[in-house]
C-alpha cells in the first residue's frame, strides 16, 4: 500500500461535472488501497473573482484582509469534493490549510510555508479517510490566516507530501503533461516522460505554467518526485519531474511563453548608474534586465522588461527620481520566448538558428539574452504564436546540430 497525493487545479474542480470527475479518480486510487491525501485549489475563477470584489470595495485592503477572503475559494472546493466522494460511498473529511498543520511565515499574499504539523492529517489517514486539505493557504504564529501566493496549491501538495513522506505526488493539470512548447499553441510539440528539477525549474521560471517554482524547488529540496497528468484523460502516462544526474550536455528542455510584458527605455541613463540608482528603487517589481536590445541602441540609455501590471507602479517611481520624465519610453504588447538549455556553452548556437528562422519570416526580434541557461527573446506579441511554431520546427522538428 502506497500513500499518494494528488492535487487537482481550479479548472479541475470548476464545476459539478468536474468534481465528480475528481472524485472517481480519487475514489478509484482509493480503492486499489492506496492512502490519498487530495490538495485542492479555489473553483475555476473564484480567485480572480474575489479579488475584483475586495478592489471594488477598497483598492488599498490590507493583505491580512486580502488572505481571510481569497482563503474561502479553496474551504468551498474541499467541502464540494467531500460532499461527492461521499456520495460514491467513501468516506472523507475536509481539512483547512490551519487544520492540516500547515504554519507559515507572516508575509500575508506570499506567505512560505515553515513546517507542517502532520499529527491531524495521520489521525484522518488512520482512520482511512480520504483527507482533501485547501491548498494555497495556512496559518501564522500570530493564528492568522495567510496565503501562498499565484500557484500556492502545487506548493501545498508537494509540501505535505514531503512532510508525511509520501510515495508520491500527482498533479493534475489540463494538459496531460509537461511539452517541449504549449501544445495549445505549438501542437506539433512533443510530451516529454521525465525532466529534471532544474529544466522544470527554468521553464517554469520563463512561463510554462505548468507548475510553480516554489513547488519544484521544494520538490527538489526534499526529494519529492512530481507526476504531471490531465484532469480530464484517462492516459495514464504523464511526466515524472525528478533528479536526474547525468543530462546530456546539447539537451534543449523546451521552449517557453510569457506575455502581457512591456519593455522600457529611459534615455540618458546608462547601465551603471540605473544599476546603482535606479534598480534599488523598484526592487519590488520583477525586472528583466538580462535582455538587450537588438540592433543599433544609445549607449546612453537603459532598456529593461516587465510585466505589464507592474508598469503604472514602475512610471511612477521613475517620474519621481527622474529630472524630466520625457526620458521614460515604454511599448506595451511584448512577449518573451526563452528556449531552455542549462548548459550555456551550446546556446550562441541555439541563438543563431533562431535568429535565422524568425528573419526569415520576417519577424523582428527586439531583444536577446543568451545566459548559461537559456535563450530568451522579445517579440511583438502578435508574433509570439507564429514565432514559438517557427522556433520549435527548427528546434524539435527539423534534424539541427544544436
Amino acid at each position: 500500500m502506497s500513500l499518494i497525493v494528488q492535487k487537482f487545479g481550479g479548472t479541475s474542480v470548476a464545476d459539478n461535472h468536474h468534481l465528480f470527475n475528481v472524485a472517481k479518480k480519487v475514489t478509484d486510487l482509493h480503492s486499489k488501497g492506496h492512502d490519498v491525501i487530495v490538495v485542492v485549489s479555489a473553483q475555476g475563477d473564484t480567485t480572480d473573482k474575489l479579488i475584483k470584489t475586495a478592489r471594488s470595495i477598497n483598492p488599498n485592503a490590507s493583505k491580512r484582509e486580502m488572505d481571510v477572503l481569497l482563503s474561502t475559494g479553496e474551504q468551498i472546493s474541499i467541502s464540494l469534493l467531500c460532499m461527492a466522494i461521499e456520495k460514491f460511498g467513501f468516506k472523507a473529511v475536509s481539512l483547512t490549510g490551519w487544520q492540516a498543520g500547515f504554519l507559515t511565515d507572516s508575509c500575508h499574499y506570499s506567505a512560505k510555508i515553515s513546517k507542517i504539523n502532520t499529527e491531524r492529517i495521520k489521525k484522518e489517514l488512520a482512520k482511512k479517510n480520504i483527507v482533501v486539505i485547501a491548498g494555497f493557504q495556512g496559518i501564522d504564529e500570530n493564528e492568522d490566516i495567510t496565503t501562498l501566493g499565484r500557484g500556492g496549491s502545487d506548493t501545498s501538495a508537494v509540501a505535505v507530501a514531503a512532510a508525511v513522506k509520501a510515495d508520491m505526488c500527482k498533479i493534475y493539470t489540463d494538459v496531460d503533461g509537461v511539452y517541449t512548447a504549449d501544445p495549445r499553441i505549438v501542437p506539433a510539440a512533443k510530451k516529454i516522460s521525465t525532466i529534471s528539477y532544474d529544466e522544470m525549474f527554468a521553464l517554469s521560471n520563463y512561463g510554462a505554467q505548468v507548475l510553480n517554482e516554489r513547488s519544484i524547488e521544494a520538490a527538489k529540496k526534499y526529494g519529492v518526485e512530481i507526476e504531471v497528468l490531465s484532469s480530464t484523460s484517462n492516459n495514464s502516462s504523464g511526466t515524472l519531474v525528478k533528479d536526474i544526474p547525468n543530462l546530456p550536455s546539447n539537451h534543449i528542455s523546451g521552449i517557453s511563453l510569457k506575455n502581457n510584458l512591456v519593455k522600457v527605455l529611459i534615455s540618458d541613463i546608462n547601465q551603471k548608474t540605473f544599476s546603482e540608482n535606479i534598480a534599488p528603487l523598484l526592487k519590488n517589481i520583477k525586472i528583466e534586465n538580462s535582455l538587450k536590445p537588438v540592433g543599433k541602441t544609445s549607449s546612453g540609455s537603459t532598456t529593461f522588461v516587465i510585466k505589464e501590471e507592474d508598469l503604472p507602479q514602475t512610471i511612477e517611481i521613475l517620474k519621481n527620481h527622474l529630472k524630466d520624465e520625457n526620458q521614460i519610453f515604454y511599448e506595451k504588447n511584448k512577449s518573451e520566448i526563452s528556449i531552455i538549455n542549462l548548459f550555456g556553452s551550446y546556446n550562441i548556437n541555439t541563438a543563431s538558428i533562431v535568429f535565422q528562422a524568425l528573419s526569415e519570416s520576417e519577424i523582428e526580434t527586439e531583444m536577446v539574452a543568451c545566459t548559461n541557461n537559456r535563450v530568451s527573446i522579445i517579440v511583438p506579441s502578435s508574433y509570439a504564436h507564429k514565432s514559438l511554431n517557427i522556433i520549435h520546427s527548427k528546434l524539435f522538428e527539423e534534424d539541427n546540430l544544436i
